[in-house]
């Protein structure tokens, strides 16, 4: 698990492909300070497990899913990327919960400077996860934990402050670039809870009592 707060922004040094599969290899130095062969390293928001590092760089491969999930197949050699360790029991929780299970992918839109924050106007490829998306909710663009603004029909707004932007590679996105979007967990379970299927079409011996009802009742809508 992770928080998605960036901890430091690498450089993708090369990557090994084969059909709808690669290899990476990721420059960095913070992030491989006391790293072991399979811990996992959030890539621009892609959980990667270590298969190969020294003191400046780690190896991690990317099956088909991801590939096809995500932008890490776009990457070029040069390019920055935002990374995290996964998260330790005791560390403090400064994010939100980020699995590192990207739902797909967004266009940037529009970047518009107010005041001393950048807006980020993020458009969707994908509306299915537009459900799961709330003003104030969270959301993970890149691996970065932020907070969205406002919902649209297609896509949705995210205010960057300057610290976030400096510190990570969202600076150098630009209008019409792709980036990782992963929403809040806990919205999708409760999606899941509220569409529960049949008992039949589940397996299980009684259905979800946890309605909109029931929530309403209880005070939580």
């Amino acid at each position: 698990m992770f928080t998605g707060l960036v901890e430091e922004v690498g450089v993708m040094k090369g990557a090994t492909r084969q059909g709808e599969a690669m290899r990476l290899l990721i420059g960095a130095s913070l992030v491989v300070d006391g790293v072991k062969l399979g811990d996992s390293i959030s890539v621009n928001g892609v959980c990667l497990t270590v298969t190969a590092f020294d003191h400046h760089s780690f190896a991690a491969d990317v099956m088909p899913e991801t590939y096809r999930k995500s932008t890490l197949h776009s990457l070029k050699p040069g390019s920055a990327v935002n990374l995290e360790r996964a998260m330790k029991a005791g560390d403090r929780f400064g994010g939100h919960i980020v699995q590192g299970h990207v739902d797909g992918t967004g266009v940037v839109v529009s970047r518009r400077r107010d005041a001393n924050a950048v807006v980020f106007n993020i458009s969707l490829h994908d509306n299915e996860s537009l459900r799961y998306i709330i003003p104030k909710g969270s959301i993970t663009i890149d691996g970065i934990s932020l907070t969205v603004v406002d919902v649209s029909e297609d896509g949705f707004c995210v205010s960057i402050i300057p610290h976030t932007l400096a510190e990570t590679a969202l600076q150098q996105r630009q209008p019409g670039e792709a980036v990782n979007i992963e929403c809040d967990i806990i919205g999708k379970y409760v999606d899941h809870l509220l569409h529960f299927s049949t008992p039949e079409q589940r397996g299980r011996r009684s259905a979800s009592k946890l309605t909109t009802g029931y929530l309403a009742e209880h005070g939580f809508l």
